[in-house]
Formats: structure tokens, C-alpha cells, sequence
């Protein structure tokens, strides 16, 4: 069975309460498309206004973050509960920024993987290695140890239903973008590294994206490889222009 499409905007920091609906209600008519799913990111105080508006038509609401715990004294964090109750569906886990920003690390992330599946989210867990590491030739190594040590517990059921954004740290909001070799080449050995740990069928089941400077221009042929599932997508997604990577068959 042929793995659907899924294209996932990230805001990032971007975007007050009422810029968000203004672009939501931009974009509806523009990412209409039932043949993938899409996804708005977005900060967690657009999460409230973004799924309000975003009612009644085929776009989910994503979360940027959230905590392992479920409520208690953790003074500006998000739960998993909050999230799912605020009408979210996916979340991000595991970003670059968040690993380099804030230090968070394989044993937080994967704390986060498996309470984001007990509150019934999807995560969009990332995954990418730095320049110098491509070029000491370690990437597959690095992004291997990512994936197993995120996933330590995770069931087969479970990363089935998940996403995996391969996301090269150094294509992401400079503008450079992985070739499309090199994007297919790391998108495969997450699925192949998906088998070992698990079996074939899981591999085959999980979507792995694509992320890193993904545009208009590159999203055909990016999303065309047999291992890319779709794209996470951060600047173009603010953009009239995510309607065409939404679009990229037409």
C-alpha cells in the first residue's frame, strides 16, 4: 500500500494570534489537495485561533513542542493533554533548534516520543546531522544513533503511525538544500535503520520527510524519491507559495 504524502509546515516563532488566521484563511483554498495531508505547525499560542480556523477544511494542526509530564510545576510548558484538547494532532519532537537552542537530548526525546503516542498525537520526530559531520562522513552513523536511542520502547504499532523528518542541519533556513541523491540516500537509511530495529513492514509503513530549504521548485522532484514521504517545510510555509509545494503534482 503506497504510504501517503504528508506536508508539514513549521512556523517557527512566527506569526501573533491574528497574523495566523489571516494566513490560515490565505492558505485554505490554496493547499486544498486530499491527496496529502497537511499540517500547520504553529506556535502554541496560535494553536487555539489556527484550529478555529482552519475548520472545515483539510488542514491538521500540528504543535512546535511539548513537555513529558502531564501538568504540574514546570513554569512555560505545554502538556500532551493541553494539546490534544486544544484540537492538535501532530507535534514536532526533536527539532535541531530545540536540540541546539535548548540542549534537549536523546533521553528527553525520546521521554517526549512516547507520552506524545499515549495522548494519541502523531509525532514528527527529526532527525538531521551537522556540515562537519557529513563531511567526516558519520552522518548515516549520527542519524542512526538519533532514531535508536529516540525510539528506545517505542512499539512497531506505534513508529508505524509516526513521521520521521530527515532534516540536514545545515540546509535548514540557509537557502543550500541536500541534492536530491543525497536527500534519498539519508531518507532510505532511516527507513533501512526502521527495518533492522523493527521488521520490513514497519519500514514500509512509516513516513519519512523531507526537510531543509524544500521550495516550490525542488518539491517535485524531492517528493518523487521512493523513500520521501513529503516535506517539513519552514519558511516557504508562511507563504502563498506552500500552496504549490502542496500542489507539486499539478
Amino acid at each position: 500500500m503506497a504510504r501517503k504524502k504528508i506536508i508539514a509546515g513549521n512556523w517557527k516563532m512566527n506569526m501573533t494570534p491574528s497574523q495566523a488566521v489571516e494566513l490560515v484563511n490565505t492558505l485554505k483554498p490554496l493547499v486544498a489537495n486530499d491527496d496529502v495531508d497537511v499540517v500547520f505547525c504553529v506556535p502554541a499560542i496560535d494553536i487555539v485561533p489556527v484550529v478555529e480556523a482552519a475548520k472545515g477544511s483539510n488542514i491538521q494542526v500540528g504543535a512546535e513542542n511539548m513537555y513529558f509530564e502531564e501538568k504540574g510545576a514546570y513554569t512555560g510548558e505545554i502538556s500532551a493533554p493541553m494539546l490534544v484538547d486544544a484540537g492538535v494532532k501532530y507535534v514536532i519532537l526533536g527539532h535541531s533548534e530545540r536540540r541546539d537552542y535548548f540542549k534537549e537530548d536523546d533521553a528527553l526525546l525520546n521521554k517526549k516520543v512516547k507520552k506524545a503516542f499515549e495522548a494519541g498525537l502523531t509525532p514528527i520526530l527529526c532527525c538531521g546531522e551537522t556540515l562537519e559531520q557529513r563531511e567526516m562522513g558519520i552522518a548515516v552513523d549520527f542519524i542512526r544513533t538519533q532514531i535508536k536511542s529516540d525510539l528506545v520502547g517505542v512499539s512497531a504499532d506505534q513508529v508505524k503511525t509516526m513521521v520521521i523528518a530527515y532534516e540536514p542541519i545545515w540546509a535548514i533556513g540557509t537557502g543550500k538544500t541536500a541534492t536530491t541523491e543525497q536527500a534519498e540516500e539519508i531518507c532510505k537509511a532511516v527507513r533501512d535503520c526502521i527495518a533492522e530495529v523493527y521488521d520490513q513492514a514497519t519500514a514500509d509503513a512509516v513516513r519519512v520527510q523531507y526537510g531543509g530549504s524544500v521550495n516550490a521548485g525542488n518539491a517535485a522532484e524531492l517528493f518523487a524519491q521512493p523513500d520521501i514521504d513529503g516535506g517539513l517545510v519552514g519558511g516557504a510555509s508562511l507563504k502563498p507559495d506552500f500552496g504549490d509545494i502542496v500542489n507539486y503534482k499539478k
